[in-house]
């Protein structure tokens, strides 16, 4: 059996060429799986299945600059270096301050970087979160986001919460007039249910759907395989648990057999699970970073799916 920093290094390649779009030989999928490497959102935007949230790179109760800065610009960098081409962030998160990291960092962006950004959620303060989804001030997002991230179009937007107190057909109608504006190419939701989903279709195309899910926390099943029947993406936000991570004693027993860490089976349950899932592990430690993008080399088999997904 190779070690498991045998396993890492020869996986960050390996991981690397199968996000890039490659093969490896030999290699199977397990029922229930999903080996397609890559996902074209909305039909034209084609990601690797792997992507980066990029959350993580702020501060302390996701609020201000990272402690590190330097740091996380370079884990931007090494993600890029990894074949990472889909990368996920919010007005939010900071506030502002994630945005605008990203521009630091990969400002001119390497061809076929999509940037996801979300917009419709105020931070009072570090931990708090408020709903906004009236119209004027969803059109204020877009303008500062792409200010922010230096674009002339958003591939991605998405709205971040669905505000109990606005009309959901007066939010998505703003951003509709965006889209029109050629300001946003695809417009995605977050943390929705199938009803709702097919509400704002009537409005306006939906090609992405971000709720929470985890090998752990499977709420959201029927939205993800609404979204595989639609050709909508799932990106799972909290796909390896967040801070409180996923704990069982089969992810421990699927890890020891593969000499793999528990998060990156969850991450290649992800990725078998559904070919509509694009998980978005986010971290602030390269190390980290690179144990991600290996698992997207990690093959279950039939019996690891099911005894993970019982």
């Amino acid at each position: 059996m190779i070690t498991r920093r045998r396993f890492v290094g020869l996986s960050v390649a390996t991981g690397a060429t199968i996000l890039a779009g490659g093969k490896i030989l030999g290699s199977t999928a397990a029922a229930g799986s999903a080996a397609n490497p890559s996902f074209k959102i909305g039909g034209d935007l084609e990601v690797n299945r792997l992507g980066f949230g990029a959350m993580r790179l702020t501060g302390e109760g996701i609020w201000g600059w990272p402690p590190d800065r330097a740091n996380a610009v370079q884990v931007l960098k090494r993600a890029i270096d990894l074949g990472v081409n889909l990368i996920d962030t919010a007005d939010a998160y900071g506030p502002e301050t994630d945005e605008l990291l990203i521009a630091e960092a990969l400002h001119p962006y390497p061809k076929g970087l999509v940037i996801a950004t979300k917009g419709g959620n105020t931070r009072p303060g570090p931990g708090q979160w408020v709903p906004n989804g009236h119209p004027d001030y969803l059109k204020g997002c877009v303008d500062k986001s792409l200010k922010r991230l230096r674009l002339d179009r958003i591939d991605l937007y998405q709205l971040h919460r669905i505000d109990p107190k606005v009309p959901m057909e007066e939010s998505l109608g703003a951003i509709k007039e965006m889209q029109n504006a050629g300001k946003i190419r695809h417009f995605g939701l977050s943390e929705v249910s199938v009803a709702e989903i097919e509400r704002a279709r009537k409005v306006l195309p939906v090609v992405s759907v971000q709720n929470r899910y985890n090998v752990e926390d499977r709420k959201w099943d029927n939205v993800i395989d609404y979204c595989e029947k639609e050709n909508l993406a799932f990106l799972p936000w909290y796909p390896v648990g967040g801070g409180r991570g996923v704990k069982s004693a089969a992810l421990d027993a699927v890890a020891k057999t593969h000499n793999a860490s528990v998060y990156q089976v969850a991450l290649a349950w992800l990725l078998q699970r559904s070919p509509a899932m694009l998980p978005i592990p986010g971290t602030s430690n390269i190390k980290h970073l690179e144990e991600n993008v290996a698992a997207a080399k990690l093959k279950l088999t039939p019996e690891e799916f099911s005894r993970l997904s019982a």
